[in-house]
């Protein structure tokens, strides 16, 4: 796995915020998200907004603990805000977060919650909050999601780091369950060349590798659509992918990973 450089996740914060923006124009605010029940889509895109300003504190400030939300500038954005007035209270933060994540630059020694204590952590992470936030904001406004390749793979690459982390760390009990030798999972994007990965469990938790090896159960399909399933925004029987083999544990798999 080669993480990509620092200035492209910069680069990434702004654009996957453009296009979050793009799809609230003309958007209902209201909806709820189906795959954030809890949020409607203006909830959903304050919460991405606040995420940006709460990371870009951390960073600015060199944080060595949590910041309090409390002492994060405008974490909440304009009360009663329109569309418009919303997406460009976004463009802003966005803009202001990658600004200070450049200045940074990927080695600055900052609080994370996570295994890597730098800048360059919060690059990367904040790219894909935005990515699949994107997505949760296309499915409440009922508008086609596309992710870029390059983007789209890095993305289950990190979602395996961070669920095997929890495991790690022991955060998250069902988390722990996901163990058991001789089972594995095949995730396989037959668009993209490379998006393959193997997940193997053994008797201490699972591991993980890109690999195109036979498996327990396939997950197969466009890589935006992987992507989507793997992270709980579209149902595994969805029409969209194809699930070879034993279908109950990707089930088992999805229920369990977890940030925790």
């Amino acid at each position: 796995m080669t993480l990509l450089e620092h200035d492209r996740y910069c680069d990434e914060i702004i654009t996957q915020t453009a296009e979050l923006r793009t799809v609230l124009s003309g958007a209902d605010l209201s909806a709820k998200v189906p795959s954030c029940p809890e949020w409607t889509l203006e909830e959903l895109a304050r919460h991405v907004g606040g995420a940006h300003r709460w990371v870009e504190t951390t960073v600015r400030t060199r944080a060595t603990e949590m910041v309090p939300q409390d002492q994060v500038p405008d974490s909440r954005g304009p009360e009663g805000a329109d569309a418009a007035t919303l997406a460009a209270w976004l463009a802003d933060g966005a803009e202001k977060l990658a600004a200070t994540l450049r200045a940074a630059g990927p080695d600055t020694e900052v609080w994370t919650w996570a295994w890597d204590r730098t800048s360059g952590f919060w690059s990367r992470r904040m790219t894909h909050e935005t990515l699949i936030h994107r997505a949760d904001a296309a499915l409440a406004a009922r508008v086609p999601y596309e992710a870029t390749p390059e983007i789209a793979a890095d993305a289950i690459d990190e979602w395996l780091q961070i669920v095997a982390f929890v495991q790690s760390v022991g955060a998250d009990k069902e988390v722990a369950e996901l163990r058991g030798a001789g089972r594995s999972i095949h995730l396989h994007a037959g668009d993209a060349p490379g998006a393959e990965w193997l997940i193997e469990f053994g008797e201490d938790g699972f591991t993980w590798r890109r690999a195109h090896e036979k498996a327990t159960v396939a997950l197969r399909g466009p890589l935006t659509d992987v992507l989507q399933v793997f992270y709980r925004r579209l149902p595994a029987d969805s029409e969209r992918v194809e699930v070879l083999g034993d279908a109950a544990l990707l089930d088992f798999w999805l229920e369990r990973a977890t940030f925790g």
